[in-house]
């Protein structure tokens, strides 16, 4: 799973990054003075280069980060996430749809994927989702915290533009809150459950003294070029910085406190609020880029997907010999200490090794790989206990940051170890950090299409590559592949859940019971997962979705080409274009499976 609140926020301004505060490979759009390609020769090829040149233009102006990496320098501030902002920025891209849309049968891969994303843009910000701007482990208030620790200072330069950053907190913190002050007028207001989660994490944050502060860990080592007596002068302002920026994590924790929390929402499921049925349906459509699919359908599939892999999981009970049903070999694995790591240092380790076990295996499922490297990282302290038990941050290249598997160390009882082998494929290889660093690295595209997370590619290609994990011998033991079942049968009950709470009208305990009945998943993840489920609406259900599609693609490719599937190739071509919506992905695999076939039969009537 890779980082929450960028993701909401940057479909709001049309980007769709992948982490908060991730750079990625920045291409420059083309001049207002150079003329377009083929312009007086074809008409239609001019306005697409025009069109996506005119997009690019338009994220960077939304993007500070973005817009200050073009320079070369680092970001000052924080995107605006005003009304007036947010209305200007309605009407940039309403009209850039209207243009993409009017392209009809020219469309190209990268139209296609730009509509999609500027469809998704317009209705966020038709649905003012800004109202309620955290999903509960994540949001805007932990944006600041999770982007300048891992900001890398190569000069002064880098340092005041940080110093900058952390003195224009206390404005985005209040521009953030009068848009939950619009919520709370509109009745659109988040859950207390997540809302909980959120006011933990400011009380840790605001209480932590100023040079222990993750805003301040960029400081603490300053590069060898920067001399003493600049030194201490940018120490000493960035202490001041963080100081300023306390005292606005304090104001926003009271606002949370007294005016927020007493009118949050007492119904889990989006569909209390005002249009909330719409705004889940639009959620749907976004998460699985699949407009068509009801929540009825979602809800279906689900349960078809958890009849299938609880089989699945009994047959592997068999074979261990356990005496007891299912429910006492669940209580088994979640109370025996022999799965369980006996120090944070421990469980790092594991993850580590499992991480070089599946860089091992890479070459023999793709004939591709990305330049940029990854590292196994904790949690960090402050966001530990409301966070998911694993998480990936991009990395970038150019300033020679690599991608990073986050593992959560806290509560060391409910991390157990037989579930460590998916997570790691997920998260790390073949998983999250290989499809991001591909389509960070691809050549020739415009660079939205770098920065492009269609939830239901990204986290179906995670839990898919959790299935290569499995091909690669890493479930070695009955215990580790009930544990990857396990994980898939978490993303089949998600889609239960998810469409229970916020369609069905459910019960957080409702919506806990396949969890709890039917995966090995400990008590804590089930209560943190379901309450990001209730502050995220659809989001989960885009992993079970995308993983059906590029599961079944395979087999349809398998059945048709026979002998002459290949599965690295195969790979290959899922990701060497980046994120897709599914419906391309699926013309994609079919125009190239047809393309194999061609190519067999001309081999045929050609051979002697």
């Amino acid at each position: 799973m890779v980082s929450r609140w960028t993701i909401l926020l940057f479909a709001l301004l049309g980007a769709g990054l992948v982490s908060s505060g991730v750079s990625q490979a920045q291409g420059q759009p083309r001049a207002a003075d150079e003329p377009a390609k083929f312009e007086q020769n074809d008409p239609v090829q001019s306005e697409i280069e025009r069109l996506l040149a005119d997009y690019e233009a338009f994220r960077l102006r939304v993007d500070p980060a973005e817009a200050a990496r073009a320079e070369g320098q680092l970001p000052r501030g924080w995107s605006d996430v005003t009304p007036a902002h947010q209305d200007a920025v309605l009407v940039e891209a309403r009209a850039l749809l209207t243009r993409t849309e009017a392209l009809g049968a020219a469309h190209t891969l990268d139209t296609s994927i730009l509509e999609t994303i500027l469809i998704t843009q317009v209705k966020s910000l038709e649905q003012d989702l800004l109202r309620v701007p955290f999903t509960g482990d994540s949001g805007f208030h932990s944006e600041p915290a999770f982007v300048i620790a891992r900001a890398r200072l190569r000069d002064e330069a880098d340092a005041e533009a940080v110093i900058a950053r952390l003195m224009a907190i206390p404005a985005y913190f209040e521009a953030n809150t009068e848009n939950m002050r619009r919520g709370l007028a509109t009745d659109f207001v988040a859950h207390g459950d997540p809302l909980a989660t959120v006011i933990s994490q400011l009380k840790d944050v605001r209480n932590i003294a100023p040079l222990q502060s993750p805003l301040y860990a960029p400081f603490r080592t300053l590069p060898a070029s920067i001399d003493a007596s600049t030194a201490i002068r940018l120490r000493s302002e960035a202490r001041d910085a963080v100081e300023h920026a306390q005292a606005a994590y304090t104001r926003l924790y009271q606002f949370l406190i007294d005016d927020y929390r007493p009118k949050a929402r007492r119904t889990p499921g989006i569909s209390s609020t005002p249009k909330g049925r719409d705004i889940y349906r639009a959620a749907i459509a976004q998460h699985t880029t699949r407009p068509d699919l009801t929540p009825e359908r979602v809800h279906s599939i689900g349960l078809a997907e958890v009849s299938r892999i609880r089989a699945e999981m009994e047959a592997v009970i068999a074979e261990t010999d356990f005496e007891g049903d299912f429910e006492a070999f669940i209580e088994f694995l979640r109370t025996d200490p022999q799965f369980y790591a006996a120090t944070p240092e421990a469980l790092l380790a594991e993850a580590a090794v499992l991480a070089k076990q599946l860089d091992a295996a890479l070459p023999r499922f793709f004939g591709k790989l990305p330049r940029l490297t990854y590292g196994v990282s904790p949690v960090p302290a402050d966001i530990a206990p409301g966070y998911t038990t694993g998480r990936y941050a991009g990395g970038d290249a150019e300033t020679g940051r690599a991608g990073t598997y986050l593992v959560n160390t806290y509560r060391l009882d409910q991390r157990p170890l037989y579930q460590l082998p998916a997570l790691t494929a997920h998260e790390a290889v073949p998983g999250h950090h290989l499809q991001i660093a591909l389509a960070q690295e691809l050549e020739g595209v415009p660079e939205f299409r770098r920065n492009y997370y269609a939830t239901a590619f990204g986290e179906g290609w995670g839990l898919y590559a959790e299935r290569i994990a499995g091909e690669a011998g890493l479930y070695d033991t009955p215990y580790k592949r009930f544990g990857a079942l396990s994980y898939e049968m978490w993303r089949a009950c998600r889609l239960v859940a998810d469409t229970g709470l916020h369609w069905y009208g459910w019960s957080r305990q409702k919506a806990e019971r396949c969890f709890r009945e039917n995966t090995a998943l400990a008590e804590l993840n089930i209560q943190t997962e379901v309450t990001r489920y209730i502050g995220w609406p659809g989001q989960a259900l885009g992993y079970k979705i995308g993983e059906i599609t590029i599961r079944g693609l395979r087999e349809e490719a398998q059945n048709r080409l026979g002998d002459a599937f290949d599965l690295r190739d195969y790979h290959d071509l899922v990701l060497e274009e980046g994120a897709l919506p599914l419906n391309l992905l699926e013309t994609r695999v079919r125009d190239w499976i047809d393309l194999q076939l061609d190519a067999i039969e001309a081999d045929t009537r050609t051979a002697p």
